[in-house]
This record gives structure tokens, sequence and C-alpha cells, in this order.
């Protein structure tokens, strides 16, 4: 069975969650504010079944996200108006007006316990005894009855005899159960087992009641199965040891009776909801103890009708706003125009006297700065951090070892390094491809791993980082690295011309072939030679790099390196000739100038330089670009190294025009591709400049 783990997860006291606390309280606020506008508009004659889909939905995100951070008063409120939703979305009840007001109550009961948590758990919480009493008698189709005159003493046997009057008729064959599931570790685990009754024509129906043991779950069911026949359908979700069926009638009776009521003593013992027991704010030990039967004839509205006081003494605080893609867009286009405009003044400003125009010069150098402090602002509203990409692979890896029989732990590194939103929608795809292909063709088998003397669970290790104005994210695993024979072998029986000189970073990138695939058999998860083509093709188009290490026997390590942006970038103006050209600043490593007599020529007409005892192929941009000149005596002095894929060549140019932001416009959604630019921009005096793909000039350097 494979296995898949977060960074940090080896121990849950080492991954805190409370980072991630505020994201819950205001999504569980808008949760709840949806809840209540939906209750208020519904037409309980013809409610139809998306208005109820929408309360469930509503209320089934509260309750998961409080089980999971620990938050189990909430969890257990919403538990049980999840039980209700269910059964009116599927029809088995009517809804009526006592419905929609105890639901309105429980969510503000809801709003007011999640402030007490956001608060860190100051105050004393609401009790919700009351208003799970009253769901759980609607959920079973009785109608509470309006406040009565407090009886004498407590009698409580009447109250749950009405579900049981009002089910008394049942079809021949069919017999009236109830079925206690636990103990379990999260008791979302038995909601599989009410899908059955869902997905099963005829199996019977299935409802929820109060139970009185922690970590268990307590259903009212009605069908013809026989015991067996239901544990059997059981067993594929939970283990038969931990179902329990009776009939209704027998010594279970009574804890319909006492529904909703759990004992001091057995409270002190319940295990939590969530990840952690002591997450900040969980009610305390034994808090639920006063919902037993109530010695004192208290009647039930009161005890609600205390739960919006509190709520409006503790309000949930809102610390951020939802805007939409398009408008942060909008706002970024605007800051790109602005910072153009900058531009064309700062240039126009060149000729100016500075003595005459001081105030106006100082002015330019305010807007100047200002201008980049918002760009970088409004930049950083489109970063979002490496944690929304790895959060998918978890699940995907789980599923892909289980289908492989594999063992795999899933270790994730750097995941607060923030990129650019564009970017990461378009690189969870090849990132993707990278987790399948480690786990199906790097990751050996357990036995196989065992025999080689490694652990039997393989890993792999998914990690982000910045360098410099690039981020590189890594997919590395400590499997069977890659083969360099059997990839030759495999490229010469497709006709590739390879040669066994070949570097093996070479070797290694002949896998990103269309069509190309080292394994023997084809398979729904790999084979077919569709995959890591389209994982190059697609980085390529966001002006990224891969490369690949690998050790046979040990593992391997893919490096995807991407800009952290697309829209605005820091570059450097070189003029060639008449022509200006960009290069992202991010790449420059220094300039210098040189003389004719320090470029050596070597084969084939290719050109070094020597900069501090290493050689560096020199590009001249005048015959790449193919500039004209109007002065043939004129020829290129200064050379600016550039780095990309850990190599450096050195470029000639004219001259060094400046340094500053500029506007990346794509060249190919409004032209087509051009070989080494990767863009284009506005200059200040409205003229067009290329942006230089300086990986793709490096590349061209090697070959």
């Amino acid at each position: 069975m494979g296995e898949t783990y977060q960074e940090g997860t080896g121990a849950g006291a080492d991954f805190d969650l409370t980072q991630f606390y505020q994201i819950f309280f205001e999504e569980a606020g808008e949760n709840l504010d949806q809840m209540e506008r939906i209750l208020l508009d519904l037409d309980l004659t013809a409610a139809n079944d998306e208005e109820l889909n929408g309360i469930f939905r509503c209320a089934h995100s509260i309750k998961g996200g409080s089980a999971t951070f620990g938050f189990s008063d909430v969890a257990e409120l919403t538990h049980h108006m999840e039980s209700l939703l269910d059964r009116l979305r599927r029809h088995e009840i009517q809804p009526i007006p006592e419905m929609v007001d105890v639901l309105l109550e429980s969510a503000d009961a809801s709003r007011s316990l999640l402030a007490r948590h956001q608060s860190g758990g100051q105050g004393e919480a609401a009790s919700t005894a009351g208003l799970v009493r009253r769901i759980s008698e609607l959920a079973s189709g009785a109608v509470p009855t309006p406040v009565p005159a407090p009886p004498p003493a407590p009698v409580q046997a009447p109250a749950p005899q009405a579900p049981a009057q009002a089910l008394s008729a049942l079809p021949p064959g069919v017999r009236r159960i109830q079925v206690r599931i636990g103990p379990l570790d999260r008791l979302e685990q038995a909601d599989a087992v009410k899908e059955l009754f869902r997905d099963i024509p005829g199996l019977g129906t299935i409802s929820d009641l109060p139970s009185d043991q922690a970590q268990t779950r307590l259903f009212a069911v009605e069908t013809s199965s026989t015991n067996d026949d239901l544990l059997d359908l059981f067993a594929f979700h939970v283990s038969k040891e931990q179902v329990q069926i009776h009939p209704v009638g027998g010594i279970e009776q009574q804890e319909l009776v006492d529904s909703g009521a759990v004992s001091a003593k057995e409270g002190m013992n319940e295990e939590p909801y969530g990840f952690f027991g002591d997450a900040p704010g969980a009610p305390a030990t034994g808090v639920v103890a006063p919902v037993v039967a109530l010695p004192v004839p208290a009647p039930v509205p009161p005890a609600a009708s205390s739960v919006p006081k509190v709520a409006s003494q503790a309000q949930m605080e809102s610390t951020t706003i939802r805007v939409a893609v398009n408008k942060v867009d909008q706002l970024i286009n605007l800051v790109g125009e602005l910072v153009i405009t900058q531009a064309m003044l700062a240039q126009n400003s060149h000729g100016l006297d500075a003595a005459a125009y001081q105030q106006l010069l100082a002015g330019l150098a305010d807007l100047d700065r200002n201008t980049r402090d918002l760009q970088e602002s409004v930049m950083s509203i489109r970063m979002i951090p490496m944690s929304v990409v790895f959060s998918r692979f978890p699940r995907m890896l789980r599923d892909l070892a289980n289908k492989l029989g594999k063992k795999v732990d899933l270790v994730t590194l750097g995941e607060a390094t923030e990129l650019d939103k564009g970017l990461v929608e378009k690189i969870t795809d090849p990132l993707t491809h990278l987790v399948r292909n480690s786990g199906d063709h790097g990751i050996e088998m357990p036995a196989d791993r065992l025999a080689k003397g490694k652990p039997e669970h393989g890993t792999i290790t998914l990690s982000a980082s910045h360098q410099g104005g690039s981020i590189v994210i890594d997919v590395r695993d400590d499997g069977r690295g890659l083969s360099r024979e059997k990839i030759l072998r495999k490229a010469r029986e497709r006709g590739m011309d390879v040669s066994d000189q070949m570097a093996d970073a070479d070797v290694w990138m002949l896998i990103f072939a269309p069509g190309f695939s080292t394994a023997e058999v084809v398979t729904d998860v790999s084979g077919r030679g569709v995959g890591l083509d389209v994982v190059k093709r697609n980085i390529a188009a966001l002006n990224g790099t891969v490369e690949i290490e690998s050790t046979e026997g040990v593992g391997m390590k893919v490096s995807v390196r991407l800009p952290l942006t697309l829209a605005i970038m820091d570059g450097m103006s070189v003029g060639v000739g008449d022509e200006v050209y960009i290069l992202p600043l991010s790449s420059v490593v220094e300039s210098f100038q040189v003389n004719s007599d320090d470029v050596s020529t070597v084969a084939q007409g290719a050109q070094l330089v020597k900069v501090r005892d290493e050689y560096m192929p020199v590009i001249a941009l005048e015959r790449i670009f193919q500039v004209p000149r109007c002065d043939p005596e004129k020829s290129s002095t200064i050379m600016v190294v550039v780095e990309a894929d850990g190599s450096r060549v050195a470029l000639l140019v004219d001259e060094l025009l400046g340094q500053h932001q500029v506007v990346v416009k794509n060249l190919e959604s409004n032209y087509r591709k051009v070989p080494n630019v990767s863009g284009a921009t506005i200059l200040g005096d409205g003229k067009v400049a290329l942006i230089l793909d300086i990986g793709g000039l490096v590349r061209r350097a090697r070959h």
C-alpha cells in the first residue's frame, strides 16, 4: 500500500497547522454567509435539489475544516446539521419551517464558536446541546413540539418515541435495526457506508442517530438484507470488527432515549476530531457533559436564544478580500503601461539642464522610485506559494502506488516559495508527469528494493527554491535511476542519431524526445512515450529549462528552472548598430571592454575569450541578428557575460545603454516565435526592443 507524506508529517507536532487558520476562518465565514442566504430564500413548498445541495456543501466544508484543525465542537454541530441536510437532499423527509429555524440558529452558534477559536479560546463556549437534540429529532422525522409548560419532573421517554411512532409502519420483510460503527480514526469514514444505501437500489434507508461513544457513528437502518449481507458490504469501507448490528427495541433502544447525551466520564475520554487535540481554542475536556438528561426543567428556546447573544459579542474578523483574477491582471497591465510612461518621461528628461529644472528632475526621480515600489507591490499580489501545486500530489501518488503495488513516501520542501499565479497554473501538468514518471519508472518494487539493500519505501522529494531571478523546482527519487545503455539502445531502435561518446547530460535529454519510452510494457500509466516531450515543450514555452542528473541504481533528479514572473522584469539595454536589445538582468554576470587581440578563433570559425583563466564562447549579436552597419569600420568592443543553464557566454555588443524595468510583451502570440528571442518591450522613445533568450543563446554556443 502506498503511503504519502508531506513535509514534516513524520510527527504531527512538526507540522504547524496554525499557518492555515486564517484561511479556514475566512472560508468558514463565507460558507456560513452563503448558507444563511440560501436558507432565507428557500421555498419550503418547492425546494429544489440545487439549493439543498448548496446548503449541504456549506455545512460539509465547515465540518471537514473544523475536524482537520481540531475544533471538535464546531465539527460536532455541523456533523448533525449535515445529517439533517443529507436526508433533506435525498427527499427522505420534507423541509418544514422548524428545520430552517434550527439550521439558522446552528449557523449562528457555529459562527460564535469559530469566533471564540479565532480569538484563542477566550470566553465561555456556547452550549449546543439543545440544538443537537432538536436537529436529531427533525432528522428522525419528528416535529419538535412548541415550548411546553415545565413538567414537574424530567420525563424523557416520550421524546424518543416520536420517531418510533412516525416510522412504525414497515413494508413486509423489512426490518428496523441500529448499526454502530467504530471506533474510527475519522468519523467521516462512516460516510462511505451511507453512500452504499444511496447507490444500491433496494438496499434500504439509513439515517444518523446521536452516538454516546467517542469516535463512533450510530445509524438507524431499515432494510430487508441479512446481517451477513450488510457486513460483507460494509467491509469494503470499514472492518467487520468495527460494525455492531442490533435490532431496534433491545438494549440499544435506551441509546435512542438518551440521544445526544454524553456522560461526563465518557466525555473525558473522548478523542478530538482533528490531527491535534491541543489545537488553540479546542473545547476543554468534559465541555459537553451538560448535555446529560436535564435535571432542571428548563425549556430549549431560552438556551438556543442565548446563542445569538454570544455571537454578537464574539465576531469573526476578516483580514482578507477576494478579488477576481481578471481585475488583478487589468491592474498589472495598467502598472505596465505606467512603467512605460515613466520610462518615456525619464528618457525625454535626459537633455534638460539640472540647474534650471531641478524640481522637475527631483519629481521624476520620485516617480521612478514610486513606480518601482508600486510594480513590486502589484506583482506580489499574483505570487502564490508552491504549496498550492504540491498539495495535489499526495493523493495522486498514493493512488499510483496502490495501482503499481509500490510503497512510496512523498516529501515536500520549500512549500512557502512563491511563484507567479500564471506560471503555477501552467507548471502543474508538467510536474504531474514528472512525479508519475518517478513513481512508475524510478521507484522499484518493494522486494527489489530490499534485495538491493534499500528501504522498502521509496522516497520522492519535491522541492522549490529561489536562485537569482528564477525559481528552481526539483523532482528527486531514490529509485533505479536512468540506464545509459538502455536509453542508447532504444534511441538506435528508433533511428535516432546517437553515439557512445555522447555526454551523460545529452543522453539523459533523449528521454524528452517525442514518443520515446524505455517501458517494456504499455500500461494505462506509461509506456506510450507521451508525457515527457510535452513536459519539455510546456516548460520551454514558459522560458524555462529542464536538466537531469542521474546515477544508475541510486536515483534521478529533474530540475525545472522558471522565471519568477512573465509580466515585468529588470533588464539591461545594449546597443548593436542602430538596434537596441534587452538582456534579463538576472542573467547578466559582468561586462568589460575587450581588444580584438583578446579573442581567439578556433575550429569552424568559433570564437573564444579568456576571462580570468576561463575560456568562454563569444557570440556576436551583430552576426546572429544580421544587424546592418552604416560605418563598416566600426566594430563591437564591449562584452557582456551572461549565464544560463549553468554555462556562461560572452555577448559582443557596441555599447551599454542602461538598466531599467521593462514590460514583457508576448512576441509569439502577436507575431510568431523567433529564435533566440523570448519577447519584446516598448522603450521610452516608443521604439520596440527585442528581449533576448539567454538560454537559447547559450545552447547555440554549445552546439
